[in-house]
């Protein structure tokens, strides 16, 4: 087991809904997190550029403004820069000095991947060709990518292990998949090491990502119709978001991981309606609407975690029944002294940027 006290850990996109769980646990436990962010995909500048067309677009920058005064209040480094431009993106991990990096810089929505597959071969491939290289070149310990479930695409069974063959559907998990491969070659044949991490159905405090346990919770708390697309008989395995943070702290610190691909999810998929149905528990009045069910989202299940038990210490501790109740409850917590979700009574002071 390796000690994280004295690691300089570069996360790349590291200000996102994941980058920021993980930089605040790194810090917790003595390392040294080093975020490099845009804050241009699916974060603030983004977000406050379409702010009359994006669905409670105020909530969002109040949730990433938490994100970065959180980092700001931990004196987390945060250089706000453009992974796709590669000299400036070696420039800033070169003399930021890190032994890892950890890659997230993406375009983390399929559907929004499929509509738009340039800015997301942009954001997504093009950042992980220059992290890797970056990587190759410092001769760093240890390169970490975030891949997805949707690398599987329809599961056609109902349980998946990292040997399951992949058949991604669309865009977006073509891209994962893709990016596995050039992650996988570059040790092929540099032996740069590496780990492939595969979540699933992420939710938690502070995801503007509008994925499926957001939408429906906002929804809720404004007494508005709650739509899910199909017959909420999907089955997702469904991850609270720190339950893969540990399993991410796992990776970072056990020489098990190198060279492997982990799935990191709950470990046992629910269907939409039960998520649905403990969203009633908390909102007896919802209404429910079903949309048609979109033709592109693979029909999934449960992903295999006993390989990352096994060989990390992987130990996740959230189900559908504490995770999405924990979730339900810091929204009402963040919207309580709200109208509606306006704006939040007290706005949090964003922490000292290095631009670049």
């Amino acid at each position: 087991m390796k000690e994280f006290k004295g690691r300089r850990i570069a996360i790349i996109g590291g200000a996102g809904f994941i980058g920021h769980h993980l930089a605040l646990r790194l810090k917790e436990a003595g390392a040294e997190p080093l975020v490099v962010d845009s804050l241009s995909v699916n974060n603030l500048y983004s977000i406050k550029k379409n702010m009359d067309s994006l669905p409670n677009a105020q909530l969002c920058v109040d949730m990433i403004e938490q994100r970065l005064n959180l980092m700001r209040e931990k004196e987390i480094s945060l250089t706000v820069a453009d992974a796709r431009d590669y000299d400036g993106l070696y420039n800033i991990i070169a003399n930021l000095e890190v032994d890892s990096i950890v890659q997230m810089a993406a375009v983390a929505h399929a559907n929004r991947s499929n509509k738009d597959p340039y800015a997301t071969f942009d954001h997504s491939f093009r950042t992980l060709a220059n992290a890797l290289e970056i990587a190759r070149v410092l001769k760093l310990q240890h390169f970490v990518y975030l891949s997805s479930s949707m690398v599987y695409g329809n599961f056609k069974t109902a349980v998946v292990t990292e040997e399951t063959q992949c058949e991604p559907l669309g865009i977006y998990g073509s891209l994962k998949f893709g990016g596995e491969k050039y992650v996988i070659a570059y040790n092929q044949v540099f032996k740069l090491p590496y780990t492939i991490v595969r979540p699933s159905a992420l939710y938690g405090p502070r995801c503007v990502s509008r994925r499926v346990g957001q939408a429906l919770i906002e929804n809720a708390i404004q007494g508005l119709e709650v739509s899910i697309n199909g017959d909420g008989s999907d089955r997702l395995d469904f991850t609270y978001i720190d339950d893969l943070v540990s399993g991410l702290m796992n990776v970072l610190e056990n020489d098990n991981a190198i060279n492997q691909t982990f799935n990191l999810t709950f470990g046992e998929a629910r269907t939409v309606a039960q998520m649905v149905n403990i969203l009633k528990e908390h909102f007896p009045k919802v209404l429910m609407k079903n949309n048609p069910r979109d033709e592109l989202m693979p029909a999934r299940g449960t992903l295999s975690v006993d390989k990352a038990k096994k060989l990390i210490g992987y130990n996740p501790q959230y189900p559908l029944e504490k995770g999405f109740v924990e979730y339900i409850k810091w929204y009402k917590g963040l919207t309580c002294n709200k109208n509606a979700l306006g704006e939040l009574e007290k706005k949090v002071i964003l922490p000292q940027l290095v631009s670049v």
